[in-house]
């Protein structure tokens, strides 16, 4: 009898696992030219000490340089370079003035308010990221110039990098023409026709489940793609008014789908030819053609017709539509901020934060450091170690780690051989680079910011100190690793009992709207478009929070089976619409699920001692 191998441990698979997708030639390109340009100008200005902090600012305006839309970008660069901004010119002020135990204290209190900043989603996390990391760098690195010129350095060195990316095509082959102005947004939009295809095509197979996933996803990426800022309100343009619209002409098309999905029947193949020939048409802006027309023999692909024939209307006309964007109003974010997500993070960033500003402080003030004035290595390792949108603790330190050691070693080679400045400059040149590579993987990142940021240190005028990085990191390991497992009063995964309530309240709101008999179609999509992404905000930090070590992970038992009920729910919803506008009334099946699935929530609610939604339903 043969004896299976063990399972690989959650954290570890997670540490192995590397990000798939193509890189795109632009970012690389963009990454070339931000700080490595910058430096070689403050080298021959003979101010080295400044091009030091704008390259770091363009560093890290390149690791928040996602893939995505113009517009996406300019909230996702800006407001963390702001915030990097004002946390170094705090801490070059405070470290000034301040003792090490003021210091510390300020630093901790910081960290408790960046944590929970960090709250709201992947921008909020950033801004936090960044200003925790900017006061380090501002209290712990001796520079001669005053704090508020570092931070109009870090500033200008990300606006820097945001110009190219605003001002570059986004694509370095192909139609120029239609990647310039909608950099971004024509692949969200005609990805989000390809994932309906794709549903369409798994309907009835144990893949509709990932698939109807995939098109949350993809109709989340539209989204955001197409609501970020603009000078106008509404669409400034006919040709953006046309992306609008075929964004809007897909929302029914995803609602049939996702009912055809819950019959869980196969569909003609035919049925995902229409949507297929739409997502080329909004990659090439060509016209439509003839759209194959799916039978109409259940009320799901009469649906799914009567959203294909809206769709080539409106891709011939082009009149503009709702995007359904998110309102969240700023006391929607404050309650955010300072409810318990904003809470539990907060205090575990701050307390590993803090501890590691004492630790750095007393190393440094003991003369352990030696001529290595530089003592905010620790802390910002620190920051990153701690942030949960990076994978599981264990395994976030295990690949800092390992890519802090690799980066370190390969510094100290170059350093030995590479002519200085120009050497330097050129290994800032390759590390901006090789960062969208990296990010694939948290200890590539690692690595290749490490070899960076020792390059933009020696630039200043520092010694070689790969050696003491490599031991302030597997200090800072220890440190997060140790109090990032802490028990705490308060916290027993209160952050994703949090996301789950506001998950089963978005799916409430759009049961009781579709059961309510309400005709208004553009505010139905809105709230099932709000319930799928709550839901998946709330499978990805369960998710992460079940990898974690057997410590932290228990606090999500039970939590994934909640948030699958949850989105059985929303799917049947979803159903009960498409039926409802068929025929003028609820299916006795669906509505008989409907209740089942109610029951399955308040036992599930009961086994993790959470409140479940009130959901009035017949039964």
């Amino acid at each position: 009898m043969s004896r299976s191998a063990p399972a690989v441990p959650p954290w570890l698979a997670h540490a192995l696992r590397t990000q798939g997708g193509p890189v795109a030639r632009s970012a690389v390109v963009r990454g070339a030219l931000g700080g490595g340009p910058l430096l070689l100008a403050a080298v021959l200005a003979g101010r080295p000490t400044l091009g030091v902090v704008a390259a770091i600012g363009a560093m890290f305006a390149g690791i928040n340089d996602r893939p995505g839309s113009r517009r996406a970008s300019v909230g996702r660069i800006g407001g963390p370079a702001l915030a990097g901004a004002a946390g170094l010119a705090v801490g070059t002020y405070a470290g000034d003035r301040l003792p090490a135990v003021l210091l510390t204290v300020l630093l901790t209190a910081l960290g408790l308010v960046a944590g929970a900043v960090s709250a709201p989603g992947p921008v909020g996390s950033a801004v936090g990221t960044q200003l925790l990391v900017g006061a380090a760098v501002g209290a712990g690195m001796p520079l001669p110039e005053p704090g508020w010129q570092r931070a109009l350095a870090l500033l200008a060195g990300a606006g820097w990098l945001l110009g190219l990316r605003l001002a570059l095509p986004g694509s370095l082959a192909g139609t120029l023409r239609l990647d310039f102005r909608f950099d971004g947004e024509r692949g969200a939009v005609a990805g989000v026709y390809d994932a309906v295809a794709a549903l369409l095509d798994a309907t009835g197979t144990e893949a509709a489940t990932a698939r109807r996933a995939a098109l949350t996803a993809a109709l989340d990426h539209a989204q955001d793609a197409l609501a970020g800022p603009r000078l106008r309100r509404c669409a400034s343009s006919a040709a953006e008014r046309r992306l609008h619209a075929r964004y809007a002409a897909a929302l029914p098309l995803a609602e049939a789908a996702t009912a055809l999905a819950w019959a869980g029947e196969a569909v003609p193949a035919r049925a995902s030819e229409g949507p297929r020939r739409l997502a080329a048409a909004v990659r090439g802006g060509t016209p439509t053609g003839p759209l194959p027309a799916p039978s109409r023999t259940a009320p799901a692909l009469r649906a799914l017709d009567d959203a294909l024939l809206r769709a080539a209307e409106a891709f011939d006309g082009g009149g503009g539509g709702d995007l359904h964007s998110r309102k969240r109003p700023r006391a929607g974010r404050l309650r955010t901020v300072l409810g318990a997500r904003g809470r539990e993070y907060g205090m575990r960033v701050a307390l590993c934060f803090g501890v590691s500003v004492a630790v750095a402080q007393a190393l440094h003030h003991a003369r352990w450091y030696g001529q290595h004035t530089h003592w905010y290595w620790l802390p910002a390792t620190a920051v990153f170690l701690v942030k949960p949108d990076l994978g599981p603790l264990a395994s976030r330190v295990l690949s800092r780690a390992a890519g802090t050691v690799l980066g370190a070693l390969l510094f100290a080679g170059f350093a030995a051989v590479l002519p200085r400045p120009e050497g330097l400059v050129a290994l800032v040149v390759a590390g901006g680079a090789l960062i969208p590579f990296a990010a694939r993987h948290f200890a590539a990142q690692t690595a290749v910011v490490t070899v960076l940021v020792l390059a933009l240190v020696m630039a200043g005028g520092e010694p070689q100190a790969s050696v003491g990085r490599i031991g302030e990191t597997l200090l800072a390991c220890a440190i997060v690793l140790v109090v990032g497992h802490l028990p705490m009063p308060g916290q027993r995964g209160d952050a994703i009992r949090a996301l789950l309530a506001e998950a089963g309240g978005a799916a409430r709101a759009y049961l009781d709207h579709v059961l309510g008999g309400s005709e208004d179609r553009a505010a139905r999509w809105a709230l099932r478009r709000e319930a799928y992404r709550t839901l998946a905000e709330a499978r990805t930090a369960i998710a992460l929070a079940s990898a974690e070590l057997p410590a932290l992970a228990r606090h999500a038992d039970g939590t994934d089976e909640i948030a699958a009920t949850l989105e059985l729910l929303v799917d049947t919803t979803t159903a009960c619409a498409v039926h409802l506008d068929d025929t003028g009334r609820l299916d006795p099946r669906q509505m008989a699920r409907l209740a089942e699935l109610r029951d399955e929530l308040a036992r599930g609610h009961d086994r993790v001692g959470l409140k479940a939604p009130e959901l009035r339903v017949a039964g």
